[in-house]
């Protein structure tokens, strides 16, 4: 069975195992595996047959016999710019690991079985999700994550995006510039599905020789009674670079209703204004010996982180004050040992026409009760329940007296820790939903409440998946450096680094501002380097009052009146 179309070339074998997806012109890209396995809690999917595969139009259905469920096959749409692949199952099973574009097949004597990843020709892997700050892409041959758990411990450091968009974009030649225009040009790959249906902790790209597939780590938690269909894998050829495949993978998802087309903002002009947030200042002190770094949010610290800058007539038009300004996570309460009077210091930073946004930590349940939370076996809390309508009520009523009138009066929120979302099988929490979507749940939940106490308030993230573009405002560039690596720093890799990160959240969200970060700069020398590109980015955002934290150099007269430029014209 052959398929002719304007931008490919695809041929599916008649034993209905695999397919061969080529360029127009012939050249091999995709040895498609059409088989799937839908492991569940009580055994895993193993394929016994596959039926001949039926041509309907534009759409091909490979229908299989499968060891766990009812009916099982994958669905092939042709259209003109894009092949979409949709694996589904009927019968009944809680999903662990959902595995695409490979499966494991048990044919009769004499013929090979075992797992059928995808056989591929291409040589680059295009990540929209920053790990390794001194890489921007990598080979097709190495793994990457595109999820909603990570941390700084080896392995684990994809957590800068949690969550990415679900895309992957490849390459027949080795580049390292993601805009690298390369003969052939990118292969976009997408996985599309509504939010709420994201019930995966993380998509994993597994690597084999030659080969790869994709497996969805729902651990449990996705209960499937009838027919069920994984997310839709489109392919598209043919973009230019791999960040105007990214462009094409949010017109995709919006096609599809899975999240929204892109519409223009209009935010509130002090959005756009510089944006000092103190941690950087308080790992300085913290290096200096002042004990930990979050112990030094204190009222007296920001009035000297401030007062610093203010000697340099440096004003910033936003103010964070970061972790940890709060007696417990959950309740988010002030810590009146650092702050004796937040709402005077807030009031006396609006009356200067500043703005104050409040660090909170996604997903930390300290102090809430143990039945508010997802718990392990034994009933000791893990994260915060959103599925639970007693938590939603109390983040409200938390929300209200952070942002509210007749509360703290702030002005928004630095969201943090989203990579934090709640991992293991084990767990449980009181309603449905996990992964991405539980995620999705807890920030729709800040979210509104946050623009129930007051409309214009500001909400940053770190998640430039496109269907969260309803819960942010800011897309937070994030750490650039993962400082529990071993080695030395890869300083020459932070501003490719932080530039790679704008052109992704730039490309999956353009309706929203992007935040630019600043810590942990290694040295001044790529802190200047840095500065200068900010504009050019989005918000300039600064960490330090007087010095690095990392290298301890004291910012000088020049270091400020380049600030003062910056911000400058950042505002115009």
């Amino acid at each position: 069975m052959i398929v002719e179309r304007r931008e490919y070339r695809l041929e599916v074998a008649e034993h209905g195992r695999s397919a061969t997806l080529s360029a127009p012109s012939g050249e091999h890209w995709l040895t498609l595996s059409l088989l799937a396995a839908f492991d569940v809690v009580d055994g895993a999917d193993e394929t016994l047959d596959v039926e001949t595969p039926r041509s309907d139009g534009d759409t091909i259905t490979v229908a299989r016999s499968s060891t766990l469920w009812e009916r099982a096959g994958v669905t092939l749409d042709c259209a003109d710019d894009s092949l979409t692949l949709t694996a589904w199952v009927e019968g009944s099973g809680s999903l662990t690991d959902v595995h695409l574009l490979g499966g494991r097949f048990l044919p009769a004597a004499p013929a090979a079985n075992g797992f059928f990843p995808t056989g591929t020709s291409f040589r680059t892997l295009f990540s929209p999700n920053p790990g390794d700050p001194a890489k921007v892409v990598r080979s097709s041959a190495e793994s990457a994550v595109l999820g909603t758990n990570g941390d700084g411990s080896l392995g684990r450091g994809h957590w800068f995006y949690a969550p990415p968009p679900l895309y992957l974009a490849f390459a027949a030649d080795e580049v390292a510039d993601p805009e690298a225009v390369t003969e052939g040009g990118w292969l976009g790959l997408s996985l599309a599905a509504p939010v709420e249906e994201l019930t995966f902790v993380q998509a994993l790209y597994v690597p084999a020789d030659r080969a790869f597939h994709l497996t969805l780590e729902h651990e449990g938690h996705r209960h499937v009674a009838g027919r069920h269909e994984a997310p839709a894998v489109v392919l598209r050829p043919g973009a230019a670079t791999a960040y105007d495949g990214l462009r094409a993978h949010r017109d995709v998802l919006a096609s599809r209703g899975v999240a929204p087309a892109v519409v223009p903002r209009d935010p509130p002009a002090w959005w756009s204004g510089s944006i000092f947030c103190g941690w950087g200042a308080q790992c300085h002190l913290s290096s200096l010996g002042a004990g930990p770094a979050s112990s030094l949010a204190t009222q007296d610290s920001y009035d000297r982180f401030l007062g610093a800058l203010e000697e340099h007539g440096l004003v910033p038009a936003t103010v964070v004050i970061d972790d940890k300004w709060q007696s417990t996570y959950g309740h988010n309460e002030p810590d009146r040992s650092k702050w004796p009077d937040l709402r005077g210091w807030i009031d006396e930073r609006h009356a200067r026409g500043q703005h104050v946004l409040l660090w909170w930590k996604a997903w930390d349940p300290e102090g809430l009760p143990e039945e508010l939370c997802i718990r392990r076996p034994d009933g000791v809390p893990v994260a915060l329940d959103p599925t639970n309508p007693r938590l939603r009520a109390l983040l409200g009523e938390v929300l209200a007296q952070m942002l509210g009138a007749d509360g703290l009066d702030a002005d928004g929120l630095k969201v943090d820790f989203t990579a934090r979302t709640p991992s293991g099988r084990a767990l449980t929490a009181h309603g449905p939903g996990w992964g991405i979507a539980l995620l999705h749940q807890l920030l729709s939940v800040v979210y509104s409440e946050v623009k129930r106490s007051k409309p214009d308030a500001l909400v940053i993230t770190q998640t430039p998946h496109p269907s969260f573009a309803d819960v942010t405002d800011m897309l937070r560039l994030n750490d650039m450096l993962r400082l529990d690596d071993p080695g030395p720093v890869p300083v020459a890799a932070v501003v490719p680094q932080m530039r790679y990160r704008a052109r992704v959240a730039q490309s999956a969200m353009p309706e929203v501002l992007v935040d630019t970060d600043d810590w942990c700069i290694p040295d001044k020398r790529t802190w200047r380097e840095f500065l200068e590109l900010k504009p050019s980015l989005g918000v300039p955002s600064l960490y330090y009052a007087t010095h690095l934290d990392l290298s301890g150099e004291a910012l000088d007269d020049d270091d400020y009146a380049a600030l003062a430029r910056v911000w400058e014209q950042a505002a115009s």
